[in-house]
């Protein structure tokens, strides 16, 4: 994981409704993308408790409170606030009574309401917090996506990845982020690839200067995140190198422990870099859907010259 998110920039994500505002919580942040509801903490019971979680109160616990006395009620609220918890949020239309109020404020706990049901908005915030706190790096490359598929182009600076970005998009496809590509780790099958805020929706073309795609194509030519499903490295031609001429075996390239197909594209003039990279993107999606190209040409050569052996046996 990363180190954290701001709970301010939670707030704002998911719409939450602050019942302290005067609390300053600009440099409160959250560590771990779990959430916890404190079902069993409400009762009294505090082993185990997940403190530096973000706090859910969804219907079923506010109506579990309602039926407790005050009496009751206060010494479970301290106990709970006293843990300094991230942030306690309450679901489903519900509210904290006073006393809940007061003792946030008195332990500098912020509390936050929503409109959305439990369930939903516990997902929301995990999904989120998931790729907030993912582990990250950022490398140099051009991210596009192309036919709904994640195309990382990587190579040398001045190699043509901009120029190639650039001619996908006015062809229909978008732009996510140039240059800079930050790469986050989601699971253990799913990198996602996001540009910094300084640098979003620009490109850079060498002897033209800065660009920016979304003003320049329409808010349809960019794209804020999207996955890595395939790379291509950008090379120049060398004659002497042997390159796969078939595909039959996958090369992959890996970031963050997770491996990624990965095809090298050697560069010559002439050579229209856009439409081979919608062509591999597209050849991915065939592959990813059951059907490879260069298997299916090795069983018909082997099927050929099986007919061919059986006729030769046969005269």
């Amino acid at each position: 994981m990363s180190n954290s998110v701001a709970l301010s920039k939670l707030a704002d994500k998911m719409q939450l409704e602050n019942l302290l505002p005067d609390m300053d919580i600009s440099k409160k942040k959250i560590i771990t993308n779990e959430v916890n509801r404190p079902a069993l903490q409400l009762t009294g019971y505090f082993d185990h408790f997940d403190a530096e979680r973000v706090q859910v109160i969804g219907y079923v616990e506010y109506t579990y409170l309602e039926h407790l006395s005050r009496e009751e009620k206060i010494p479970v609220y301290e106990k709970m606030l006293s843990y300094q918890i991230p942030c306690l949020i309450y679901t489903t239309m519900t509210k904290p009574d006073p006393d809940m109020v007061e003792l946030a404020r008195k332990y500098d706990v912020p509390i936050f309401i929503t409109k959305k049901a439990t369930s939903a908005f516990m997902a929301e915030v995990i999904r989120w917090l998931n790729v907030e706190l993912a582990p990250c790096i950022s490398i140099h490359g051009v991210l596009v996506d192309v036919y709904g598929e994640g195309i990382l182009i990587m190579g040398e600076s001045g190699i043509g990845k901009s120029e190639a970005a650039l001619e996908l998009i006015k062809r229909g496809h978008r732009l996510i982020t140039d240059d800079v590509v930050e790469i986050r780790k989601v699971s253990d099958d799913t990198l996602v690839g996001t540009a910094p805020d300084i640098t979003r929706h620009f490109i850079e073309l060498r002897g033209i200067g800065i660009i920016d795609v979304k003003n320049l194509f329409g808010v349809q030519s960019v794209k804020e995140t999207g996955n890595i499903d395939l790379v291509i490295k950008l090379e120049e031609w060398d004659r002497d190198k042997e390159y796969d001429r078939l595909g039959l075996e996958e090369e992959y390239t890996e970031f963050l422990g997770n491996k990624v197909v990965c095809h090298s594209l050697p560069i010559r003039p002439g050579r229209n870099l856009a439409v081979i990279v919608e062509s591999a993107a597209v050849n991915h999606r065939q592959k990813k859907m059951g059907y490879n190209a260069a298997r299916e040409l090795y069983n018909r050569v082997q099927n050929s010259l099986m007919k061919n052996m059986n006729k030769k046996e046969e005269d």
